[in-house]
C-alpha cells in the first residue's frame, strides 16, 4: 500500500487534474458531455455511468454515518462531502500517460481515480475514524492507502487518500468500481483549495516565494488542526 493514490488532486499541487473537486461539474452533467464526442459514443458513457453509481453507492454509505452521527450520538465529525466524476478528456489523457491499454478495462486498471469523494472532518483524529467506518465495511475492499498526514507532501499538503473497490448491483451483471476517497480536516481544506487557486492562477509556474509562503501556511494550519483538537478534548473529553 505504498504506491501513490493516484495523483491527489490540486489541493496536493499534483499536475493530473484540470481543476478540483469543487471545481467539477456536478456528477450528472459529466456524463452528459459523452453525447457529441466522435468514437465513444454508448460504451464510454455507460463505463462512465457505473462510476457514477459508484458514488452514489459509496455516498450512500457516508450519508447513513452522518444520519447516525446526527441522530444517535451527541457529535458528528464529517463537516461536508463532496464528489466528481473525471472527464472523458481527464480519464483519457491520464490513461495516455500512464501507458494503459487502449481499452475499457485498461483505463479501468490504470486510471484508479476517476470517481472521487472528498470527506471534510473536524479534526485530525475524525479523519481516521471516519477511515475505518467506512474501509471495515463487508463489500468495501481497501486496495491503496496514502497517508499524507503521517508523512505530509514537501508543500505542506495533508490528506489521506484510500482507493476502495465496491460492487455496483446492475440489472444483469455486478461490476466492481474503483472509487477515490480524499478524507481530512477543515483547515487543511481550506489551504488546500488555496493552494489550487493560486497554481491555477499561475498556470502552475508559482514564485519560490508563494510556494515558502504556502508551505508556512500548511504548518499553520496543521498546528491549528492540532490546538483545537486539544482544546476539544479539554471541553469535551475524548472525541
Amino acid at each position: 500500500m505504498t504506491t501513490t493514490v493516484g495523483e491527489p488532486d490540486q489541493g496536493a499541487s499534483g499536475p493530473d487534474e484540470a481543476r478540483s473537486i469543487d471545481e467539477q461539474p456536478p456528477v450528472d452533467e459529466r456524463l452528459d458531455i459523452l453525447v457529441p464526442l466522435p468514437d465513444l459514443s454508448q460504451e464510454l458513457a455507460r463505463f462512465l455511468m457505473v462510476y457514477k453509481f459508484g458514488i452514489d453507492e459509496m455516498m450512500t454509505k457516508i450519508n447513513i454515518l452522518r444520519d447516525e452521527f446526527t441522530y444517535a450520538r451527541a457529535y458528528n465529525p464529517i463537516e461536508h462531502v463532496k464528489s466528481r466524476l473525471k472527464s472523458p478528456e481527464s480519464i483519457l489523457a491520464k490513461a495516455e500517460r500512464k501507458g494503459a491499454p487502449p481499452t475499457l478495462e485498461g483505463i479501468r486498471e490504470y486510471v484508479r481515480d476517476i470517481a472521487g469523494i472528498r470527506i471534510t472532518c473536524s479534526f485530525i483524529s475524525d479523519v481516521y475514524s471516519i477511515m475505518e467506518m467506512i474501509t471495515r465495511q463487508g463489500d468495501v475492499a481497501v486496495i491503496e492507502i496514502e497517508d499524507y498526514i503521517a508523512r505530509p507532501k514537501p508543500n505542506g499538503y495533508r490528506s489521506v487518500h484510500v482507493i476502495v473497490e465496491i460492487p455496483v448491483f446492475m440489472s444483469d451483471r455486478v461490476e466492481s468500481v474503483y472509487v477515490e476517497l480524499q478524507i481530512r480536516t477543515v483547515a487543511m481544506d481550506f489551504w488546500a483549495s488555496l493552494e489550487h487557486k493560486i497554481y491555477y492562477k499561475h498556470d502552475r509556474d508559482v514564485p519560490e516565494e508563494l510556494r515558502d509562503e504556502l508551505r508556512v501556511a500548511a504548518e499553520t494550519a496543521r498546528d491549528l488542526d492540532v490546538r483545537m483538537e486539544a482544546l476539544h478534548e479539554r471541553v469535551h473529553g475524548r472525541i
